[in-house]
Parts: C-alpha cells; sequence; structure tokens
C-alpha cells in the first residue's frame, strides 16, 4: 500500500496576538519574571548606552499598533555572545512591541564593528525581525547608525543594496530624549519608503 504523506502545514501570520503572549507588558499586564524583554543592556553594561526608538508603517502609512521586534547584536567590542541570561549586564539579544501609540523602544549598547565571513569589517549594526499580522515569515532587516558615515560606506551588505537611496532606509537618525543619546529607526512595510528587506 502506497504512503500517504499529508501536505505541508501553511504558514500563519503572526498575531494580532503577539502582545498578550510575547509582550506583556505592551498590553497592559505585568511582566514575567523570566522574560526576554526590551532592556538588552542593563546600567552597568559596557560601551556606549543608546535607546533605539521607532514606528512601523504598513503600505498605507498606517501605524501598526501591534507589532513584535527582536534584535540581534554584537557588544560594544564587536562580539557576538550566545548565551542568553537575564543576570549579565549586556545580552546580544532583546524583544520589544509597538505600543498602542505604534511606538517601540529598546535600550542597549551601540555595537561595535563586525568582520564578514571573508574577514571584511561591517559597520556597526543591529539585525531586526519583524513580526506581525499579514506578514506569514517574518522580516529581516538590519540597522545602522547616521553618525558612522565612513564605516557604513564600506560596508559590504549595505553596499550590496544597487540603488544608493534605498541604503537610507537602514540608516537610524541621532537625537536625544531626555539627555539621553537616542536613535530614531522608523520601519516601512511596504509603500515609497519601504525599508529594504533581506532574505537571510
Amino acid at each position: 500500500m502506497p504512503v500517504q504523506l499529508l501536505p505541508e502545514t501553511p504558514s500563519q501570520t503572526a498575531g494580532p496576538y503577539v502582545h498578550i503572549g510575547l509582550a506583556l507588558e505592551a498590553a497592559g499586564n505585568p511582566p514575567r519574571e523570566q522574560e526576554i524583554c526590551h532592556v538588552m543592556a542593563k546600567p552597568g553594561a559596557p560601551g556606549e548606552h543608546i535607546l533605539l526608538m521607532g514606528h512601523l508603517y504598513d503600505g498605507n502609512g498606517q501605524l501598526i499598533r501591534d507589532a513584535f521586534l527582536e534584535f540581534w547584536q554584537a557588544n560594544h567590542e564587536g562580539v557576538y555572545d550566545t548565551g542568553y541570561a537575564l543576570e549579565k549586564s549586556f545580552n546580544c539579544f532583546g524583544r520589544t512591541a509597538t505600543t498602542d501609540v505604534g511606538e517601540w523602544t529598546i535600550n542597549t549598547v551601540k555595537p561595535g564593528v563586525v568582520k564578514n565571513a571573508l574577514g571584511f569589517p561591517m559597520a556597526g549594526h543591529i539585525n531586526v525581525s519583524v513580526f506581525a499580522r499579514g506578514i506569514n515569515i517574518h522580516l529581516q532587516t538590519r540597522l545602522y547608525f547616521d553618525d558612522e558615515t565612513e564605516a557604513n560606506a564600506a560596508d559590504p551588505v549595505l553596499n550590496l543594496i544597487e540603488q544608493p537611496h534605498r541604503r537610507e532606509s537602514l540608516i537610524a537618525k541621532r537625537c536625544r530624549v531626555d539627555g539621553k543619546l537616542a536613535y530614531r529607526f522608523d520601519i516601512h512595510l511596504q509603500g515609497e519608503s519601504e525599508t529594504v528587506f533581506f532574505d537571510f
């Protein structure tokens, strides 16, 4: 008798319940005792402390208020640490979600220069994954810093983007919030200002 194979289960969109399951504070609930959250760097962590912030927009330019974002970066010396532990002063991985006003924030340190597989230096950057309803497979992009002009110009990944003006969609803008160094990084899922997303 021939073996009958079941079809592959189709991908499902993320949400609209990501807040309830993965970002309790954004849903107005107290966080769990053990929670991967938006504080990647505690006050004692070495490096230049920064606040990252931004909005997430859909193809019509409307704010997305129930999205979920994950961040993966090197530390201030350009080293990735794969071991996550809540008690550490800095973790290379963090999560956040957009709030009811459509804004997300994360506290971290500015990452150092990392070399790619061929040994070429890459400008300090943060890898960002975006989860939201209507997206079957999460989107992946990168965040660079506008005050790293020389390093950005030589970055091998940024230079893969054929249209130079599109590279601007990956550049976070330096600002200050309550006297603290911050960078604004707005993400556009579609439309004229669409952020560049990567297939890796």
